[in-house]
């Protein structure tokens, strides 16, 4: 419609509108356009060189053979709805427009009157109209009408009421006043009465009174335990401990690792005869797994760095790199520090937990390796003072580390203790042979002296 507007303004004759209306096309238009000319030149067809052939070709590209039956399925359907009385005429005219219906004006009253609301089709039936302008007009009367707020008929106080028949005008007012105090009296007489009944009403979610349950403004709930304790928890919180829940039944435990010890390591025997099963007294001991050997490991918050035993370096041959800040460690011998000037990686792996821990490399002794603060800061790591269990996060899963218990410690000392001993055994053994075997070399030589 724009274009042929275009033209008629401009004066453009016949056989340039075609060449003029074919400038403005872009993108797959153009390739339209241009592949359309090529297969009518190929078939030895006229070019089109008029406006309603080109117009006809652009309806036949673009426009499916079923959208006029869909256009008049929806002049067909169309009703007012939640719409204007003006939006409603605008949409009926398109789609006629569109569908190039061409009625007389008596049918399209018809048809738009079976589109209106039932409101404003009753009132508009039982006026007169001349034509549809006249009859959009009247339904927008009635639809605003429709939409104003209706009149109040008690809005005006009547005072018919406070006159007698006999003509004599009583004023009311000292009467509804006088009935009015009654009333404040009453209820100033009745009001302790219910205070008292709401005292005595108590809350089972807040165990507050003077309100029931359903009606309690504080949103927390009641947890009971045993031996009839209870706690009380926010929603917030309730919810939130819910999802630790969830998380935590997501969440993978890890035993210590099985086997005996790689090294042996000096012990302190200060085991009483009866162990208590608690971790009360149990620092967190586990067993880990460095290059498939079974070694102890130890987290404890009081060492400042991460260590490992120069036994377990030298024994499994890690490679080691200088200290990028040395430092003299006090704690382990009091006479005289021990300078820490060396670093390992220690590949260590409990379950399905593996990483590498640089770790300063120390003369330990009380376990091959200790994870101090640094480790526990990086991994956020949780403990459980009751359960002596470390949680923790590692790659997007959570771990829970289970420690020794104190018969499987002591177990474990007193195997290191017996192959200690063996060791001792062993090497005073092989001392004596040797220093026999040196006395006996001393021998020889002595009497291959006196010989001729």
């Amino acid at each position: 419609m724009k274009v042929e507007q275009l033209f008629s303004c401009h004066g453009i004759s016949e056989d340039r509108k075609v060449s003029l209306a074919t400038l403005s096309f872009q993108g797959h238009a153009m390739y339209w356009w241009t592949s359309l000319e090529k297969e009518r030149r190929i078939n030895h067809e006229p070019p089109i060189q008029y406006w309603n052939e080109l117009r006809s070709a652009l309806r036949r590209r673009h426009i499916p053979p079923y959208y006029d039956r869909e256009l008049m399925d929806k002049l067909q359907r169309l009703k007012q709805g939640s719409s204007s009385v003006e939006e409603y005429r605008q949409s009926m005219e398109l789609l006629m427009m569109r569908a190039g219906i061409r009625e007389e004006e008596r049918t399209t009253i018809s048809r738009f009157q079976s589109g209106l609301n039932l409101e404003i089709r009753d009132k508009v039936e039982l006026l007169p109209y001349r034509d549809l302008n006249e009859l959009v007009q009247l339904c927008s009367r009635v639809e605003h009408q429709l939409t104003r707020k209706p009149f109040r008929k008690d809005s005006t106080p009547s005072y018919s009421k406070s006159f007698k028949k006999e003509g004599h005008s009583s004023l009311p007012y000292p009467k509804e006043e006088k009935e009015k105090e009654k009333e404040k009296e009453n209820s100033s007489f009745k009001a302790p009465s219910k205070e008292s009944k709401s005292s005595e009403i108590k809350c089972f979610k807040c165990l507050g009174r003077g309100h029931i349950a359903s009606q309690c403004p504080t949103k927390k709930t009641m947890v009971l335990k045993a031996q009839d304790h209870y706690s009380s928890l926010d929603e917030a919180t309730s919810s939130s401990s819910c999802s630790e829940e969830e998380a935590i039944d997501s969440e993978e435990e890890i035993l210590p690792c099985e086997g005996d010890l790689l090294l042996v390591r000096r012990l302190l025997n200060n085991q009483s005869s009866e162990i208590d099963q608690s971790q009360r007294e149990n620092l967190f001991q586990t067993k880990c797994k460095v290059l498939e050997s079974t070694c102890s490991l130890i987290v404890d918050s009081g060492s400042t760095s991460n260590c490992c035993s120069t036994r377990l370096v030298d024994k499994l041959a890690l490679t080691t790199k200088p200290h990028p800040k040395p430092y003299k460690m006090q704690w382990i011998n009091e006479e005289r520090g021990v300078v820490v000037n060396q670093q390992a990686s220690i590949p260590i792996s409990i379950g399905n937990y593996k990483e590498n821990v640089l770790c300063d490399i120390v003369p330990l002794e009380v376990s091959h390796v200790l994870l101090g603060r640094p480790w526990q800061f990086d991994k956020h790591i949780i403990h459980d003072g009751l359960t002596n269990k470390i949680s923790f996060q590692h790659l997007g899963k959570k771990f829970v580390w289970c420690p020794l218990s104190p018969s499987q410690v002591n177990e474990d000392q007193l195997k290191l203790k017996a192959k200690k001993d063996d060791e001792e055994k062993s090497k005073n053994k092989n001392k004596k042979k040797r220093k026999e075997k040196k006395n006996f070399s001393f021998e020889d030589k002595g009497l291959g002296s006196k010989e001729p």
